[in-house]
Parts: C-alpha cells; sequence; structure tokens
C-alpha cells in the first residue's frame, strides 16, 4: 500500500466513522424527545445496531469517494 492510498484509508476512515456516530447520536435524541420510555438496554442495544448497520452502509459509499478524491 503506497502513501496516497494508505492517506485514503485513513481518511475514509474517519469520514464514516464520524457519519455513523452522528446517525446513532441522532437515534439517541430521538428516543429521548418521542416520549415514550425506553430502558437504558433498550438505548444502548439501538444505539448499537444503529452504528453497526450505518457502518455497513456508509463504508461502500465513503472509501471509493475519497480514494477518487485522494488519488485524482
Amino acid at each position: 500500500m503506497n502513501e496516497l492510498e494508505a492517506k485514503a484509508a485513513r481518511q475514509s476512515f474517519m469520514v464514516y466513522t464520524a457519519l455513523s456516530l452522528a446517525i446513532t447520536f441522532i437515534f439517541l435524541v430521538i428516543t429521548w424527545v418521542n416520549g415514550n420510555t425506553y430502558t437504558a438496554v433498550a438505548r444502548i442495544g439501538g444505539m448499537v445496531w444503529v452504528f453497526i448497520l450505518s457502518m455497513i452502509v456508509f463504508m461502500p459509499i465513503v472509501i471509493p469517494a475519497v480514494k477518487k478524491k485522494i488519488m485524482g
């Protein structure tokens, strides 16, 4: 792996992780403000589920876009 590929991999990791954490935070806020009472286990389990699924969705979208931007 050359330097540009390593840079693209690091930057991709930061982008799709940040997006996944943002979506997870939005999920947490929704569980607080919608008026239903959720247990801590339900919230944490939902957050883990949302984080994993959003990582699965964002990885194949973000990696090629960042690689194209960095490598030209």
